[in-house]
């Protein structure tokens, strides 16, 4: 037994959880939505459409579709007792994390390409005068999907490193709320905080300084990283990184943050459930 078999087995369960699709079908009417609005706009812009998929779809619900899909993927069966028959077979710890990751992605990743393809078919049957951007769109696809592993890896992480469900539930929207909400949105939020705290004490600091801190969460990096859909949209309030020389606050470098968003949480999650007691 591989990872490739335990994401087999639970790809099978996983895509029969209701629960699972909730979010996803919220996001599909979000998008129709947008798409209904645009065609009864004098001049359908494609770009509105994709900016407000972007700050609400994917600000809102692309995280809910990550961590509701993964966020029981190890503490579930780790509070059902199921987990030690699974590891009473040839598999390592390391390979069911793994393969709860591959499953999971493949749900999660699946489900949003099918969602961003009807979207082309909803654009040319609601929407046929709007010219769609393909290669923007194309892109636009690519950096939400990084985006989605990037809070599945991170639902798998907190699952492989509880031991309840409650608990497992409550990191997960502990992280929804401190690193999405709190993080961009809150005036307590790291960045804003920062600069209150910086020019209360009278101390000089640059602008691209306080952007990275913005960035630092998946959701940070995601809003900076629409600059590589929207090279010339004037996306203000801290949503563009466009006009700063510092490398850490380029368009493509939230590309390397949402890749360690990535690697870092799975690699804690796999070092703490690897040196767990399943009782």
């Amino acid at each position: 037994m591989n990872v490739l078999s335990v994401a087999r087995r639970d790809f099978l369960t996983v895509r029969r959880a209701r629960l699972v699709w909730v979010p996803v079908v919220l996001y599909v009417l979000f998008m129709l939505l947008f798409y209904w609005g645009q065609s009864n706009a004098a001049n359908p812009d494609f770009y509105v459409i994709m900016f407000s998929l972007a700050t609400v779809g994917g600000v809102l619900l692309v995280p809910l579709v990550a961590l509701v899909a993964a966020y029981l993927s190890i503490a579930g069966e780790r509070g059902s007792g199921s987990i030690r028959y699974q590891l009473s077979l040839p598999v390592s710890r390391t390979d069911v994390v793994l393969g709860k990751l591959l499953s999971r992605a493949s749900v999660v990743l699946g489900s949003l390409l099918g969602a961003f393809a009807l979207g082309v078919v909803v654009a040319w049957t609601l929407v046929p005068e709007m010219t769609v951007e393909y290669g923007d769109y194309a892109a636009f696809v690519g950096l939400t999907l990084l985006y989605a592993l990037a809070y599945v890896s991170i639902a798998v992480a907190i699952s492989a490193a509880t031991a309840s469900r409650s608990r497992a539930m409550g990191g997960a929207i502990g992280f929804f709320f401190a690193f999405n909400v709190g993080w961009n949105f809150l005036p307590v939020g790291p960045a804003y905080m920062a600069e209150f705290v910086l020019e209360e004490l009278g101390l000089s600091y640059a602008d691209e300084h306080i952007e990275f801190i913005f960035s630092l969460s998946p959701t940070g990096a995601y809003l900076n990283g629409l600059g590589l859909v929207f090279p010339d949209a004037a996306m203000g309030g801290g949503q563009a990184a466009n006009g700063f020389d510092a490398f850490y606050v380029q368009d493509w470098f939230m590309l390397v943050l949402l890749a360690g968003w990535v690697v870092v949480p799975l690699a804690a999650g796999i070092w703490r459930f690897r040196r767990a007691d399943l009782g």
